[in-house]
């Protein structure tokens, strides 16, 4: 047995691993003994090998994902990249973690008034992203919310061939309709683009147990989104929605929708569809989108509480025009569809 060569226990204490971690990585091919009794199935390594050992401790310490690290081993250009966004969007979810948790500390628990109102049908035009889970949820709300302003909406007329709004042209910023949308799965995410607005109030009450109530809100370090086409809903601009399952899987839909008024087409990739009315349980929200669920967890229990079957999609309206909007002072509409019990 060459003398240069340290068993496996001695190594171990050497560079700071366990005995159980430099079995694994063997087994993975991430660090290879440097010899194996055939006899015994000893491991054996050379000192020459602590550097490299050490090295994955260091990377581990760094919650860098074993395949990563054998990536960092083999030279691999950029191999660490991914893994600092990762760590950078952790981070920016945590700190929607605590900056909600902060205001359930303030305020107490969520008890937002909840109303019962009536919205008719409206003509929308619509995108679908799927998203991979919860955590995906603000990575699709945006791309679909883009994919949607990207194919503006235009009038029955046409426009020039150098894309400049010829006299019969109708200005996308005169879109009207009002609309509501959104989702307790909500939860946790600020997406970067959001250009949703609804400056429509919440439909008109059929019944209510108690007035309306806003709760306080805490602002967020989420950047501004930019700003809407034509201002926003407040300034007559197109009007948004956002439409999320009640039941959040790891496969599922997200959908940004736009109300459209009569005469009114879509362009790109979104699809005109109807968005059905009916009853549903509604409630505003002030304060930032990544603090939503606390209003949405508000009426799901008011609908729990009454024995109110749910069907989805719940929706969310977005009222400000989050480009000129402070996020303690965005205001979205709630509105969870209902249906009666038979």
């Amino acid at each position: 047995m060459d003398d240069d060569l340290l068993p496996i226990g001695q190594f171990a204490r050497l560079t700071r691993l366990s005995v159980k971690q430099l079995r694994h990585y063997d087994e993975i091919g991430l660090l290879r003994p440097a010899c194996v009794d055939t006899a015994t199935g000893y491991r054996y390594y050379r000192a020459a090998q602590a550097r490299t050992a050490m090295s994955i401790g260091l990377l581990r310490s760094l919650d860098v994902p074993l395949p990563v690290v054998g990536q960092v081993l083999a030279g691999t250009e950029g191999a660490l990249e991914s893994v600092h966004d990762s760590l950078e969007a952790e981070l920016a979810r945590r700190r929607r973690t605590l900056a909600s948790l902060e205001r359930v500390i303030a305020d107490g628990l969520p008890a937002t008034q909840v109303r019962i109102v009536t919205e008719p049908a409206h003509r929308v035009a619509l995108v679908r992203e799927r998203a991979t889970g919860p955590a995906d949820i603000a990575r699709a709300t945006t791309a679909a919310m883009t994919r949607l302003t990207a194919g503006l909406l235009y009038g029955p007329a046409t426009r020039s061939d150098t894309g400049t709004a010829t006299d019969t042209d109708t200005d996308t910023r005169d879109a009207t309709g009002s609309v509501a949308g959104t989702d307790p799965a909500h939860s946790g995410t600020t997406p970067s683009t959001m250009p949703g607005a609804d400056s429509s109030p919440v439909p008109s009450v059929m019944s209510s147990d108690t007035p309306s109530a806003v709760p306080g809100s805490r602002p967020t370090t989420a950047d501004t989104p930019p700003a809407l086409p034509g201002g926003g809903a407040a300034a007559g601009g197109p009007r948004l929605i956002g439409l999320f399952p009640v039941d959040l899987t790891d496969d599922f839909d997200v959908t940004a929708a736009l109300v459209l008024a009569d005469g009114w087409h879509t362009g790109g990739t979104a699809q005109l569809d109807v968005l059905p009315g009916g009853t549903f349980a509604a409630a505003t929200h002030l304060g930032p989108y990544d603090q939503i669920s606390l209003t949405a967890h508000a009426v799901l229990a008011w609908c729990a509480e009454r024995r109110h079957p749910m069907r989805g999609p719940i929706r969310e309206v977005y009222v400000s025009d989050p480009a000129h909007t402070p996020p303690e002072q965005l205001i979205t509409h709630l509105m969870i569809p209902l249906e009666d019990e038979s």
